[in-house]
Parts: C-alpha cells; sequence; structure tokens
C-alpha cells in the first residue's frame, strides 16, 4: 500500500493524468491519493462533472479527500454515510471518497486524523432572499468584486457543527490523543499567523476562527508524526512537520 497526499484540487484534476503524475503506473485501489480540501469535484452534478468523477474514479489509485471551503456543501450530504477503515466516510465513487470531519482512518496500519474545513475569506455573501440581491449583485459586478451566493456557491457549513467538533473530541480521547498523521485544509491558528507574515499581507489577514484554535487544540494536545494541510495555496514546510500542499504529491512514508 502506497499513500499520497496533495493540495487544493478545485474541480481540476490533471495532476493525476498519466503524463503529469507517472508515479501511477502499477498502483491498485490499495493505494491512495489523500487531497487536503477544496475537492470541487462535487458541485453543480453537470454532465461534465459527472464524466470527470466517472474519469478519477478509473485512476488506478483510491482518491480520499476532506472538505474545505469551496465544496458544495448540499450536494455532499446527500451522500450516504459509512463506516470505512475505522472512520466514517461517504463514497461518491466506488473509489473516491470523503473523509468526514474528527475520524481516525486506519491506512496501512497508520493512523490519520482528518478534520475538514475552513473559513471563507472576507468576501461578500448575498442572499436571493434580499429584496436588493439584484441590485448588489449588479453593483458588485460593475465593481469586478468577488462575490458568493448563499446555497449556491457558499455554505454555513464550510466550518464544523458542534455535533462535529464534539465527535472529534471523542474520537481523538478514545485514541489517546495519538495518530500518525493529521490531514485538514486549514491549520492550526499558530501556523495559520505566519501565512500573515507572508503572501497575505498583500490579500488581507487569515483571522483566526473556532476552527483554527480547535486546530491549535489539537496541535498542542495530540503526539503526531506530520500534519498536512491545504488551503493557503503553496508547497512548503512550515516548524518542519507542517507540510502546506497546494499542487505537488508527496508520497508518505507507510
Amino acid at each position: 500500500m502506497a499513500v499520497y497526499v496533495t493540495g487544493d484540487t478545485h474541480g481540476d484534476f490533471s495532476r493525476f493524468r498519466e503524463d503529469a503524475f507517472p508515479g501511477q503506473a502499477g498502483m491498485s485501489k490499495d493505494d491512495y491519493m489523500i487531497i487536503c480540501g477544496d475537492f470541487g469535484g462535487v458541485w453543480d452534478g453537470s454532465p461534465e462533472e459527472e464524466a470527470l468523477l466517472d474519469w478519477l474514479d478509473a485512476r488506478p489509485f483510491s482518491t480520499l479527500f476532506v472538505s474545505g471551503n469551496h465544496e458544495n456543501f448540499a450536494r455532499l450530504a446527500a451522500y450516504p454515510v459509512e463506516e470505512w477503515r475505522g472512520g466514517l466516510t461517504s463514497a461518491v465513487r466506488p473509489s473516491v471518497r470523503l473523509l468526514r470531519r474528527g475520524q481516525i482512518f486506519d491506512l496501512d496500519g497508520k493512523r490519520f486524523f482528518t478534520m475538514g474545513g475552513a473559513s471563507s475569506r472576507d468576501i461578500p455573501i448575498l442572499e436571493r432572499a434580499d429584496p436588493l440581491f439584484s441590485v448588489r449583485r449588479k453593483w458588485h459586478e460593475y465593481r469586478k468584486n468577488v462575490y458568493w451566493i448563499r446555497g449556491e456557491t457558499w455554505w454555513p457549513e464550510e466550518l464544523p457543527n458542534d455535533a462535529e467538533y464534539a465527535a472529534a473530541r471523542d474520537t481523538l480521547d478514545r485514541a489517546a490523543w495519538r495518530v500518525d498523521y493529521v490531514v485538514t485544509h486549514c491549520a492550526p491558528t499558530s501556523v495559520q499567523s505566519l501565512f500573515d507574515l507572508t503572501e497575505a499581507q498583500a490579500q488581507g489577514s487569515y483571522l483566526p476562527n473556532r476552527l483554527t484554535d480547535f486546530l491549535q487544540e489539537v496541535a498542542d494536545k495530540c503526539a503526531f508524526d506530520c500534519w498536512f494541510f491545504g488551503h493557503y495555496h503553496g508547497n512548503y514546510a512550515v516548524q518542519n512537520r507542517y507540510i502546506l500542499l497546494y499542487d505537488n504529491i508527496v508520497k508518505l512514508e507507510t
């Protein structure tokens, strides 16, 4: 069994083509590619999207992903929840699975704790029920502002709910707060704060929130070997054990 990890795909799986990822030759469905959130492959249910998911399912490896903040959470919630390798998942395709929040999965004898989600940056969120929706939308489009529409391009479920935090703590309690790997979309507050000193300066701050504070609790309390996350669109190590991934693919030692 081999386990690989990569960052945000946003519905673009071209990095998994044979020419882009020749390492897949000889892989099997017992080998895994983990995507650290912003999978983006379950969005509008279009024929093009369905064909792309079929293509991903046909890769020689299995694809696993945690949720990011750019997901259609209404559509993801429609998939049945089932237990798989010790944790709760939803199968989007037979070999394409969402790893749900607050779970621990056993892959090749290694324990992976998963906690997807992130807070979107400070971008206006419009509501179709708002009587001024059309006016606000035209204003943002005139000014070429980025905006989201609740229930169409943005969902509050981008952040975990109380039950998911409780499940995560219960899962870690049962594991005595010891895992091999942590896979998330955003980073603990202390790690995320480092990005405000780099590329985030030109784009606005990454603000701490309940999820990053919870992940800080995990970072402080949990014993782990390595932590993988996406969200910040870069490829480098932070404080040695925290690995930010965007379009790089790394193979784990299992």
